[in-house]
C-alpha cells in the first residue's frame, strides 16, 4: 500500500449479515451459528457427508450446502432438528430487550429438550 493510499475503517455493528444490508441479519447471524455448530458436530462425531445426510434423513448435496455456509434452503427449525437428531438439546430463553443490545443470539451451550418437539416437526 502506498503512503497516499488510505484504508477506511468502519464500525461493525457485531453482525455481519446487518453490516452487508441482507434483510433479516440476525436470523442469517442464528442460522451461520447453528450451522456452525452442526458442522462442528459432524467433525467431533468422525460423520462424512454421506453418513450425516443418512443421519439427518437428507441428501448429500444438502449437506455440502449446509458445509459451505449456503443457508437459504434450511430454516432456524429444521436446524434445530438436526441439532436433535445430533443428540444436542437446545435451550431458548426470551427476556425484555436491554438497550443497544442483539435482539437474538446464541450460546452454544444448550439444555432444554428439542427432541420430543423435533419428531413433530
Amino acid at each position: 500500500m502506498k503512503n497516499k493510499d488510505k484504508l477506511e475503517l468502519t464500525k461493525s455493528s457485531g453482525n455481519i449479515f446487518k453490516d452487508l444490508g441482507l434483510p433479516n441479519p440476525e436470523e442469517y447471524s442464528v442460522k451461520a451459528k447453528l450451522a456452525c455448530q452442526i458442522n462442528q458436530l459432524f467433525e467431533k462425531q468422525g460423520l462424512n457427508q454421506k453418513e450425516a445426510a443418512h443421519l439427518l434423513g437428507v441428501d448429500q448435496p444438502k449437506i455440502s450446502t449446509l458445509s459451505r455456509g449456503q443457508l437459504a434452503g434450511f430454516s432456524v427449525e429444521r436446524l434445530f432438528r438436526f441439532l436433535a437428531i445430533l443428540n444436542q438439546d437446545i435451550e431458548i430463553i426470551i427476556t425484555p430487550r436491554r438497550k443497544n443490545k442483539k435482539s437474538i443470539h446464541m450460546i452454544p451451550r444448550v439444555s432444554v429438550r428439542y427432541a420430543s418437539i423435533a419428531r413433530h416437526f
